[in-house]
């Protein structure tokens, strides 16, 4: 995963007609109004053009008539209708084009909507493997940077693009119709535009794909960077980390400078260039005047009608970077929606269940405390087994990336209540374990069975719902104390949460907090110690009330006097359970009923404390001090 001081590598972007194509679709999702804003787009920019038009009756017919002859009322009223004309087709196109950008509006936010919505969702469907490989400030960077640049192309480039084209179209028609041979010259000018564009605009598409790039590189340093900032300070690495990050920040100025260098360039090449062509224009548009070839009124409105075409061409060009951006950035974002999403071929449920007169269990709708697995088998029949927390790993092979095996082989099993401790330097495979009874990872080869059944033909979602987890590194959501520990269990009373509190000994605590159990926590939880955050997580895990549970060395931020405190609670918690505990401080695990001792993925002991003291092994070594857990 990438971290300071290893290497970053950023998105393959995919193809730009492909991630153009897509964003159509989230647009044709609001199909009403897209039809209406196409028709509103197509009256404002015929208005215009039209508009145009008239200024060749009105220089041919109300105005040349007038040169030399005394000015009237009378004289002067076709010019009046002429004019009222023109303004009433240009107060049209006026307001259609309020019309379609209110709704453009509308239509850009629902599409963003539609955009998130899809890529917060998928971030819930994708397995924690991607996670692993993902910093989080790379994938925040898709909600923010990346969605803010595909806004901006879609509130204004769409209906630009709209515009512009319906505008080319149909000044191009009209010029036809005045003056061919003047249409033939702005036709090679236009070509000569085209091309520039597509060389600049070649380059500009690089290097903002580069810069979206640089953009989640930095975003992912700083994310990490922040979180650390600790262990950053605690070993005086502040200017190793400028140094990193100026690189990075080097890099991102240096694909930013390239991508609106090419991009900027355009606007007064394009400017420019539609000058030079107004004067060809004017200059040929003179001769054909003079030889009697068109009358003034028609060159009046040709040469408008030369700024009108080229202006579409001049707008896409400065609209050229903020379309680039977009894309580049809709390519990260459809990255990750089209991320292989975390797969569940399970077809066992966790139903509630009670048990009838004759000792069978059936499925009941009524909460009874008795939960059992639903199996449906092939032949149609339907079997229901206790949930009673009797997990066994059947000769279980594993590896993260097929190339280094975590586990080797790995045989055991846990009674329902009984409680396993794993213990062994880091890197022997215990989390590795506890990820692969949650189906966090599955395993290569051999079985884990759950109450007899294998763990792959159970639902994920049923499967951890009868597993809690209390994590060595705890995480705390912005809320209340008493919403943070009901995240165990959504529908828990508030009984039920002081109830799990004083189980975990953490009610003492929380009654001397500013608001008590409605304490707001914020930045993890900041606000608290480490070892009252443990608490908190315990008291979570201890309002699900599961029949397994896993400890992830639960008690290794809490100091001595707090953790002879909570053990009694812990002992509640645990009773009649089925625990898995990770262990650093041998102390915690003299009461296991069995100890497994890890090596290189492997169970190389296994037994209770005082059967492994006797052997004289690795444990033992461990346990006097002979070695000592990493």
């Amino acid at each position: 995963m990438p971290g300071p001081g290893r290497p970053r590598t950023g998105a393959k972007p995919k193809s730009i007609r492909k991630t153009l194509s897509r964003i159509m679709g989230y647009i044709f999702r609001q199909k009403t109004r897209f039809i209406l804003i196409i028709l509103f787009v197509f009256i404002g920019s015929c208005a215009n053009v039209a508009g145009t038009y008239f200024i060749k009756p009105l220089i041919n017919g109300c105005i040349v008539p007038l040169i030399g002859k005394p000015v009237t009322a009378q004289a002067l009223l076709p010019f009046l209708k002429m004019i009222l004309l023109m303004g009433g087709i240009y107060l049209i196109g006026v307001l259609a084009t309020f019309l379609y950008t209110q709704l453009m509006i509308k239509v850009a936010n629902g599409t963003l909507n539609a955009v998130r919505t899809d890529l917060f969702n998928r971030l819930q469907d994708l397995p924690i493997s991607y996670f692993d490989t993902h910093t989080h400030g790379e994938l925040m960077s898709r909600f923010t940077s990346d969605v803010d640049t595909l806004r901006e192309a879609i509130s204004m480039g769409v209906t630009q693009l709209l515009s512009s084209a319906i505008t080319v179209v149909g000044t191009f028609v009209i010029m036809l119709v005045l003056s061919p041979i003047l249409t033939v010259l702005i036709v090679l000018m236009l070509v000569v535009m085209m091309l520039i564009i597509k060389k600049i605009g070649g380059n500009s598409a690089a290097y903002f794909k580069k810069q979206q790039k640089a953009i989640g590189a930095a975003n992912g340093y700083i994310e990490e960077l922040i979180e650390g900032q600790k262990v950053v300070k605690v070993f005086s690495h502040e200017d190793e980390v400028k140094k990193e990050f100026g690189v990075l920040n080097n890099n991102l100025r240096q694909a930013a400078t390239n991508a609106n260098f090419y991009a900027n360039v355009l606007m007064p090449i394009m400017g420019n260039l539609t000058y030079v062509n107004y004067a060809m224009t004017a200059t040929a548009g003179a001769a054909l005047v003079i030889t009697g070839r068109m009358d003034i009124g028609s060159i009046a409105s040709f040469l408008q009608y030369t700024r009108t075409f080229s202006q579409p061409i001049t707008q896409i060009s400065q609209q050229f970077n903020v379309i680039l951006a977009a894309l580049a950035g809709a390519e990260r974002i459809f990255e990750v929606i089209d991320a292989e999403p975390e797969t569940d071929e399970g077809y066992v449920t966790l139903v509630n269940a009670k048990t009838d007169a004759d000792g069978s269990l059936t499925e009941t709708s009524e909460r009874t405390g008795l939960w059992a697995w639903k199996h449906p088998h092939g032949d149609g029949t339907t079997t229901y087994t206790q949930l009673n927390g009797d997990v066994r790993f059947n000769d279980v092979t594993f590896s993260y990336d097929d190339k280094k095996t975590v586990l080797h082989d790995v045989s055991l099993y846990a009674k329902p209540g009984q409680e396993i401790a794993f213990v062994g330097s880091t890197g022997a495979g215990k989390t590795t374990i506890t990820n692969l009874i949650n189906r966090f990872y599955d395993v290569n080869e051999g079985k884990i069975t759950y109450d007899g059944i294998n763990i792959k033909k159970i639902k994920k979602d049923d499967l951890r719902r009868s597993l809690a987890m209390v994590l060595q590194d705890t995480h705390l959501f912005t809320g209340t104390v008493r919403e943070n520990i009901r995240y165990g269990k959504l529908d828990a009373t508030d009984e039920e949460v002081i109830a799990a509190a004083k189980l975990a000994n953490a009610d003492y605590f929380i009654r001397h907090l500013p608001q008590g159990y409605d304490t707001m926590l914020t930045g993890d939880g900041s606000n608290l110690s480490q070892g009252q955050r443990q608490l908190l997580a315990i008291a979570r895990a201890a309002v699900a009330n599961p029949p397994v549970l896993i400890l992830d060395e639960a008690t290794s931020s809490i100091d001595t006097r707090t953790e002879a405190l909570i053990e009694k609670g812990m002992d509640k918690l645990m009773n009649g359970r089925t625990v898995f505990v990770i262990a650093h401080r041998l102390s915690t695990v003299h009461n296991a009923d069995a100890i497994m001792v890890l090596e290189n993925g492997e169970i190389i002991e296994r037994g209770s404390h005082g059967d492994l003291i006797q052997e004289h092994g690795k444990y033992y070594q461990l346990y006097t001090g002979q070695f000592e857990l990493d």
